[in-house]
């Protein structure tokens, strides 16, 4: 079906797109404010109104390409492309599809440059659509798997729903929280944990270079996943110890993950629920994307938890994006409001500004320390390091 932004119209109207200098023209007169009258003004949004607004269209139908992103990864297109080129006739017979549908979404890859069409029906992978690899490092696949999933993809078409009443779209259409929903269905919690560890494998690098976490004797990763980002700190401080916490569906793969790093007899694997408790008696708590998961009560609760455990002198350790108080159209700020959409969608929780975090911290007994931009390929994630230190 051809998409066209043609209005239904009889077909004795022609309608005539205005001159270049005519557009021009009346651009000038709506900004020095010329154009003031009914009649006037009715005009120039008619004349103008047919030119095709380009940006605007992509916004629309961006639904589309990351549709088509979502299907190459769930049909593990990059992985067999690893190794050379293929028809569209090899692939649909390795990925059991329908070799015309499939020789079409092979072509829409191409214009989006994630495929090269090097001769009719005899497509290669390139640097980009590399990133869809599974054995690719910074691969993109899990992330893809899960944004394009059922819980997010079906939560997004519920969106209209959250904005209406502020409750998760997830909780309306499955009666669960984000996480009972991954306990019910594993598959989707292993796809979940794996795009956690790769992003924070993006982040834990940076991490553990700007700031000094030898000072710690123990350091606790609450809502720590499979070990990723607590590997990656006690690579770079030999005389600490860590405790990865986390539910069962979260940490069941953190033993093997911490022996593959070379941490395993440092750190220990503790199953439980941070909104009940966490862990008593380390001097530092570390929370990597896990506060933007939760509305303000249940964040003040997981944060009080952390300051009931904590021993004396110890420190608060957030890693979250930091909204900035006044948006600006900027590919920055678009990526962090896109996060926060997707925290209202999916799990019901927010992004939050400085002013914010400060007034959860102090709800639950702490104080901004310092905010520390990490800036880990900041054209793919923003984040910071929060520290607070109880009060």
């Amino acid at each position: 079906m051809e998409l066209s932004t043609r209005r239904s119209v009889p077909a004795s109207t022609v309608f005539r797109l205005p001159h270049k200098e005519r557009v021009a023209e009346l651009s000038e007169e709506w900004r020095h404010g010329k154009v003031t009258g009914r009649s006037e003004m009715s005009r120039s949004t008619r004349e103008v109104a047919d030119i095709p607004p380009s940006t605007l269209m992509q916004l629309i139908t961006s639904f589309m390409p990351a549709r088509l992103v979502h299907v190459a990864a769930h049909l593990g297109i990059a992985d067999l492309l690893a190794n050379g080129s293929k028809t569209a006739k090899t692939l649909a017979r390795e990925t059991k599809t329908h070799a015309p549908s499939l020789h079409r979404l092979l072509r829409a890859l191409v214009s989006l440059g994630l495929l090269d069409e090097i001769e009719p029906n005899q497509f290669t992978l390139t640097a980009t659509g590399a990133h869809l690899r599974t054995d690719m490092p910074g691969s993109l696949r899990n992330l893809a798997l899960m944004f394009g999933g059922e819980q997010s993809w079906q939560s997004w078409g519920d969106l209209l729903h959250s904005v209406r009443t502020g409750e998760s779209a997830s909780q309306h259409l499955y009666g669960l929280g984000s996480f009972e929903y991954l306990a019910a269905h594993p598959k989707q919690a292993l796809i979940f944990n794996e795009a956690m560890a790769d992003i924070t494998r993006q982040v834990a690098r940076a991490l553990a270079a700007a700031y000094d976490f030898s000072r710690f004797r123990t350091v606790v990763d609450v809502g720590g996943g499979n070990g990723t980002l607590i590997a990656a700190i006690l690579a770079g401080a030999p005389a600490l110890r860590g405790i990865v916490f986390d539910l069962l569906t979260g940490n069941a793969e953190a033993p093997q993950q911490l022996a593959a790093a070379g941490v395993a007899e440092r750190c220990e694997v503790v199953v439980g629920d941070f909104l009940r408790s966490v862990p008593n008696g380390a001097d530092a708590y570390i929370l990597k994307s896990v506060i933007h998961d939760w509305d303000d009560d249940r964040s003040v609760l997981i944060l009080k938890n952390c300051h009931r455990a904590m021993s004396a002198g110890g420190k608060l350790l957030l890693v979250e994006r930091v909204m900035p108080a006044r948006m600006e159209a900027s590919p920055s700020h678009q990526r962090m409001a896109m996060i926060d959409m997707n925290m209202l969608a999916v799990p019901g929780g927010r992004e939050r500004t400085e002013a914010e975090y400060r007034a959860l911290f102090a709800a639950a007994g702490f104080a901004l320390v310092h905010i520390l931009p990490l800036s880990a390929q900041p054209d793919r994630i923003d984040v910071s390091l929060i520290e607070a230190a109880p009060v």
